[in-house]
């Protein structure tokens, strides 16, 4: 039984480890191939690492393993938000169909901070246009001759 069971968490962790591959591959910007890489393998890894808690029986093995899986769920979202953060720094393209930047007017990127809570943007901005460019974040004055930054 614990043969069936190993085998189908085995089984299920390749599964989403082999989709955090292929969502690498197919999506079009640096933000969907983190969140698609993220969520999946870090299911896997988490499948996989159960696997072998199954496979041992053991308790000093499982519970290493349920650490090991609390590890991974804890640091890959932290990984992937700070890996995010810095490509939208560094003004990584959004995807042409990125509907909406919300951070686009409210990040400094001189200091890194936040300027201001979305709810309080002006109302320039609710016209519809605001975050369709897929510019990435608002440059600021530091380079705002460059006309590719633009609106």
């Amino acid at each position: 039984m614990t043969a069936w069971a190993t085998g189908a968490l085995l089984l299920l962790g390749a599964i989403f480890a082999l989709l955090a591959a292929v969502g690498i591959v197919r999506m079009p910007d640096v933000f969907t191939r983190l969140h698609a890489s993220t969520k999946s393998a870090t299911l896997g890894a988490g499948l996989s690492v159960l696997a072998v808690a199954v496979h041992f029986g053991r308790l000093e093995v499982a519970f290493l393993a349920l650490l090991v899986v609390a590890f991974l769920f804890l640091t890959a979202p932290v990984a992937s938000h700070m890996i995010g953060r810095a490509a939208y720094m560094a003004g990584a393209r959004l995807w042409e169909g990125t509907v909406l930047d919300e951070l686009r007017g409210h990040y400094d990127l001189r200091t890194h901070e936040l300027a201001g809570r979305p709810e309080e943007a002006p109302a320039a901005e609710s016209d519809g246009e605001a975050g369709r460019s897929g510019s990435g974040p608002d440059p600021g004055p530091a380079i705002a001759g460059d006309a590719s930054r633009e609106r």
